[in-house]
């Protein structure tokens, strides 16, 4: 690495949705997009700030049906903090007015309904300036206990709707990537999330975009023990043992990988609020955390023969169900921004 000029892509993001996702009347009140936007333009290390955010299409954040004037307002609130808009999340779950990917034909019709909606607000943003690259993120917006009911069946029916949404995604000149996590039906192991990928068969529209919180629980088989890669018993100090698993992972997941959040993870689950049990998001420093950041993060941003794979301009910190307390301190933000910036020095490169 080239220590003397630091790389310029890709670009660093913030999400704002941990300031919406598992808050609410059930758990802490939710924390303003203003407030988020805020925290993440005043956050700086070394000289280096955060150049945008990801945010999710539902309020209090965005509204889904938000007006051309209300987007203008939106790039305007961004703007003004000198940030950019880089992927959305389109709300196609029951409880954000979406339905299940793989459920009867209204909930379907539901799911491409806010997968439309979501690609509007994105081609708008784009039309504004303020959004320069990013892809509309979805995901099967069902469990994978109703999945096992009909696993065969229902993974087709999944991606007969990913296809689906691919059409109105093309239409809007957008891409979908598709995030797994083990709380996600079809999507809940690494090779269910190949063979999904796969039966969608449109690589130029529908991508993966690799969590690192998440996809370490794949490795773990967490709801899927058939599919896991790291043996039952072994210690995590190990750390060999480990990089075989995500080099085995990767070389899966890698190729379709389209969008890409840096986290941190304890090897634990958690929920909060209406979100069901996924992979835990920490603080990059956690003393508990299984991943060595910067260097784990290379298995998604490089190819096989050790090259950048400057497959996506931008990559996002998720800090999905942190506290609030733990939001609202700055150097929360100073921390995150230090390690995303050790990924960019050792993986980026420079246009």
């Amino acid at each position: 690495m080239n220590t003397t000029t630091r790389n310029s892509y890709p670009k660093l993001h913030n999400a704002a949705w941990p300031g919406v996702v598992g808050k609410g009347p059930d758990s802490e009140p939710p924390i303003s997009l203003d407030t988020m936007l805020d925290l993440t333009a005043s956050a700086e290390v070394d000289g280096v700030k955060f150049d945008g955010v990801d945010l999710f299409l539902f309020a209090p954040h965005v509204e889904i049906d938000s007006t051309d004037d209300d987007l203008k307002r939106l790039a305007d609130k961004v703007r003004s903090r000198q940030l950019v808009i880089g992927s959305v999340v389109a709300p196609v779950w029951p409880p954000t007015g979406g339905g299940s990917a793989m459920g009867s034909e209204p909930e379907r019709k539901q799911f491409l309904e806010q997968v439309r909606k979501g690609c509007r607000i994105a081609k708008r943003l784009r039309e504004l300036g303020i959004r320069p690259y990013g892809v509309v993120r979805i995901d099967s917006a069902a469990g994978p206990g109703d999945w096992l009911k009909d696993p065969e069946g229902n993974q087709k029916r999944i991606a007969q709707t990913f296809r689906q949404a691919c059409d109105i995604a093309a239409d809007s000149g957008e891409r979908l990537a598709a995030e797994g996590e083990i709380c996600w039906g079809g999507m809940h192991s690494w090779k269910r999330m190949v063979q999904l990928l796969e039966l969608t068969d449109r690589p130029g529209t529908l991508g993966f975009q690799a969590d690192m919180a998440h996809t370490l629980l794949y490795t773990l088989g967490y709801n899927a023990p058939e599919d896991r890669i790291l043996p039952q018993a072994w210690d995590w100090k190990e750390p060999a043992k480990l990089d075989e698993a995500l080099a085995t992972l990767t070389a899966a997941l890698r190729p379709w990988t389209i969008d890409f959040h840096v986290a941190q993870n304890d090897a634990t689950v958690k929920g909060s609020g209406s979100h069901d049990k996924t992979g835990r998001h920490c603080l990059p420093n956690d003393p508990n955390g299984k991943l060595s950041i910067a260097h784990h993060a290379g298995f998604w941003l490089r190819d096989s023969y050790g090259n950048p794979t400057k497959k996506f301009r931008h990559i996002c910190w998720d800090g999905c169900m942190f506290p609030n307390d733990v939001m609202m301190k700055p150097q929360t933000w100073n921390d995150i921004l230090k390690a995303m910036v050790a990924v960019r020095d050792g993986h980026g490169w420079n246009d």
